[in-house]
């Protein structure tokens, strides 16, 4: 697991905005999800992304990554990227992305203090 991104100012593209249903499993997005371009996570795709604390469907943003949630049983970790000046704690984070992180073991890491 990359940590490197904890903190930092990122660029990623939504290809599930807010709102939308997920082709395969039919839920409805209720955050913007998304990918950082030119990157490869631990399954071989693009490193995926929540983004939180915007309300409406975006195609792309610009965004601090504030966490990461580290799947324990799976190969697919996930930045957690919020508009500059926003936090969110961990039970908040939780509850954001349980839609879909119900399903897997993970826990939620943070930058080292």
């Amino acid at each position: 697991m990359n940590t490197d991104y904890i903190g930092k100012n990122i660029h990623i593209k939504i290809d599930r905005p807010f709102g939308s249903k997920h082709p395969k499993h039919g839920f409805i997005y209720p955050v913007n999800y998304g990918y950082v371009p030119n990157t490869v996570s631990g399954d071989g795709e693009e490193l995926d992304c929540y983004l939180l604390g915007v309300f409406e469907p975006v195609e792309e943003y610009d965004g601090k990554c504030i966490a990461i949630v580290h799947r324990t049983d799976d190969d697919d970790d996930k930045l957690v990227i919020v508009p500059e000046g926003k936090e969110y704690n961990d039970s908040q984070i939780d509850a954001l992305t349980e839609f879909q992180e119900q399903y897997f073991k993970h826990i939620i890491i943070r930058e080292k203090k």
